[in-house]
């Protein structure tokens, strides 16, 4: 009984918070370009970006490598 109700909790869980993307804000969209050489055109691609992935668009993510 306790299984079947975990994992009916697990199921709900995992298909109500798989639909949902979590985008950049504002300050974290300014603090990230805040390095990059060309800040505003940094600022409007994220942007972009940023729409794009709310209207539900497939975007591109560059990966950058870790630097300790």
């Amino acid at each position: 009984m306790k299984l079947g109700f975990n994992f009916s909790l697990f199921l709900l869980v995992f298909f109500s918070l798989s639909t949902e993307s979590v985008s950049l804000t504002d300050y974290q969209i300014k603090k990230y370009c805040k390095k990059e050489k060309r800040v505003s055109l940094c600022i409007r691609d994220l942007k972009e970006k940023r729409s794009n992935l709310q209207k539900g668009k497939l975007i591109e993510i560059p990966v950058e490598p870790y630097k300790q």
